[in-house]
């Protein structure tokens, strides 16, 4: 049976600009290239999630403009169930302006409609929640938002997957209602008093929900008793890093919710992130399940020789 994968949060147009490095301020460069793809953290996990075989729902706004026509036609495409995607009238859909370099890339997100995503809205989809495995949440729609979709989860005994970002401070009310936390090495700082630098497990003490820490080319580390265990990222040549974060929040999600073990759906996540980081664009290179298991196995069989 295909699992039942809820997802809250963002639909954005990410415009994206490729060039040899991010300018300095007040520097102005020549960029190899422009393009436009459907993004938003929260479209990207549940595209990830639904070419992995989930049964996906996405709950989110859009603007009244071509940017938030594109995506639903997209989301529709991607076998998502998109029509709780709300247009809203007189709001701009959410963009992301993105600068891709050798480097790394940089982002600047603008919300728009994103914001209208209010928790009175969201108490009208109660039902989807409750018939939900999972419920998969990020940052880039309104906090209260968040913590209402946690406490109807919780009212369900539906478990609650969040990727803290944007990084912020978050409350003590949404952490104790959450059952898998997945921040990178900045989030995670800014979600607990201790100061940069210190003892990772000092940080994952600080939280009650089970915390997968990202930290790219490392793979991912979650305590187990007294002890960080890390599971080690695969080795591929990047071209992209843009939205790899996403990628194996959608990976996770859909290997917790058909029932891996965690480190298991780390490393399943792991393989989810790795195809992704292949190609440019978000969603352009989310693999499908398939190619994650014919992925994963030519790894385990290059590690036999």
């Amino acid at each position: 049976m295909r699992p039942k994968i809820t997802v809250i949060g963002s639909v954005n147009m990410d415009l994206i600009s490729m060039t040899t490095k991010v300018p300095l301020p007040g520097e102005t460069i020549i960029g190899s290239g422009f393009m436009t793809q459907p993004g938003g953290k929260g479209a990207n996990q549940a595209v990830a999630a639904a070419r992995l075989g989930a049964e996906v729902t996405m709950i989110g706004c859009v603007g009244d403009d071509a940017f938030g026509s594109e995506l639903l036609t997209q989301l529709k495409k991607e076998t998502i169930f998109w029509p709780n995607v709300e247009p809203v009238t007189g709001l701009s859909t959410g963009v992301a302006q993105i600068t891709v370099s050798k480097e790394d890339n940089s982002i600047i997100v603008i919300p728009g409609a994103n914001d209208a995503l209010t928790p009175e809205i969201l108490e009208r989809f109660e039902n989807i929640i409750a018939e939900s495995d999972i419920i998969l949440l990020q940052m880039e729609i309104p906090l209260q938002t968040v913590v209402k979709a946690a406490e109807l989860a919780d009212k369900h005994l539906v478990r609650v997957i969040l990727n803290p970002a944007p990084a912020q401070k978050l409350p003590s009310e949404l952490l104790n209602l959450i059952h898998y936390l997945t921040p990178n090495e900045h989030e995670v700082m800014q979600l607990t008093n201790v100061k940069a630098g210190a003892n990772l497990l000092d940080v994952f003490n600080e939280i009650t929900a089970t915390v997968v820490l990202t930290k790219g080319v490392e793979g991912v580390y979650y305590q187990n008793e007294n002890n960080l265990v890390n599971i080690p990222s695969y080795k591929v040549k990047a071209i992209d890093t843009t939205g790899a974060g996403d990628a194996f929040n959608g990976g996770f999600a859909y290997a917790i919710a058909t029932g891996h073990s965690l480190p298991q759906a780390c490393k399943f996540a792991n393989a989810v992130a790795a195809l992704n980081v292949l190609k440019r664009g978000a969603q352009q290179g989310l693999p499908t399940l398939s190619e994650v298991e014919v992925f994963m196995q030519s790894q385990q069989e290059e590690i036999r020789h």
